[in-house]
């Protein structure tokens, strides 16, 4: 009898779909950001920005190409800049933009119905990390939801139309 070599066993505790998600989202400092910058341009390896017509409202967008190569739009799935310190956080570092399934967060939810696994799946989390997410939400919510006359939407089911009674 072989063996089990111990690369083995640990692939087989993980499953199928951690395997598929093995990059881990990677952040880039604005002092990276500029240090890369600085390197290209002493080796003469410059980069040509093209100015380009962009769809500022969603009704724009919504019957563009898919995937959306507009990294830079806010619900786009690829990148996710953090407005305080200005660092970017590639979600799919072995991936490029056009590679991408789903790229755009408002088509994700105009789809409806999606699983916490297929939304760790299109956002590169775990099934944990995005259900700890969703709590997070849900609680800050129904803390706030009197500050912004959020009280009619508590236990509102947009497929019914109707309450939820488990909440």
């Amino acid at each position: 009898m072989k063996p089990k070599m111990a690369s083995e066993t640990h692939s087989e505790k993980l499953g199928a779909d951690t395997l598929a998600r093995a990059h881990k989202p990677k952040t880039m400092s604005r002092r990276e950001m500029l240090r890369e910058q600085r390197r290209r341009e002493r080796s003469g390896d410059t980069v040509e920005v093209e100015t380009y017509e962009r769809p500022s409202k969603r009704s724009q967008c919504v019957s563009g190409p898919r995937p959306c190569l507009f990294v830079a739009c806010k619900h786009h799935l690829y990148l996710d800049v953090n407005p305080e310190t200005g660092s970017v956080k590639l979600n799919f570092p072995d991936k490029e933009p056009w590679e991408l399934k789903d790229t755009c967060a408002l088509d994700i939810a105009e789809r409806g119905g999606v699983t916490l696994e297929e939304v760790g799946e299109i956002l590169n989390l775990t099934r944990e990390r995005v259900r700890q997410v969703e709590v997070t939400g849900l609680t800050k919510m129904r803390s706030e939801s009197s500050k912004y006359e959020l009280d009619s939407f508590l236990g509102w089911d947009p497929s019914t139309g109707g309450d939820d009674p488990n909440l």
